[in-house]
């Protein structure tokens, strides 16, 4: 009786999966991937992005090299004068040069800092913006997942949707101020 019970059992489960109509079996995954980084490289919002960075470290540039003229002009001044001040004036003086020098050392590490800092924000607004418009593109087109290239073994070059990404954010920033 067991056995019949098992036989009508498995019976049933086969009836019900050769008959599950098409429209119940899940879909074919589509998948796709993309390049963030030529993404991030080659769109009108992440070069605007990198040449703001430029600008900004061209300008602590700037400042970094005015330090280094002070710091330089007065390490002549001491070699060249030093001989002919007096202990006390020469001391001073270096211990200007010395404080100076730290002043700039200071300087140059906040810079650095500061422009790190600014690089790391600017590029998570970017990866963030890109990944709004990834996600569009995959709902509107019904792909089931989206991977970065750079973690796949192979791909087919049709499954490549970075350039369709790169017009796709280029279109969403059209107009937009660029911070």
């Amino acid at each position: 009786m067991r056995a019949l019970g098992s036989a009508l059992t498995l019976t049933a489960v086969a009836v019900i999966t050769v008959s599950t109509p098409a429209w119940a079996q899940p879909a074919t995954p589509k998948i796709a991937f993309i390049d963030i980084q030529r993404v991030a490289a080659r769109s009108a919002a992440g070069v605007a992005a990198r040449e703001q960075l430029e600008r900004e470290k061209a300008g602590m540039q700037k400042e970094v090299d005015a330090k280094l003229q002070e710091l330089k002009g007065l390490r002549e001044e001491l070699e060249k004068k030093g001989p002919l001040m007096t202990a006390e004036a020469r001391r001073e003086k270096g211990e200007l040069l010395e404080r100076k020098q730290r002043d700039a050392s200071r300087l140059m590490d906040d810079l650095q800092k500061e422009l790190a800092k600014k690089e790391q924000t600017a590029s998570q607004r970017v990866l963030r913006e890109i990944e709004g418009v990834v996600t569009r593109i995959a709902k509107e087109r019904g792909y089931t997942a989206i991977f970065d290239g750079r973690l796949l073994l192979y791909a087919s070059p049709e499954a490549d949707l970075t350039d369709e990404i790169i017009r796709a954010y280029d279109q969403q920033n059209v107009g937009k101020d660029k911070k």
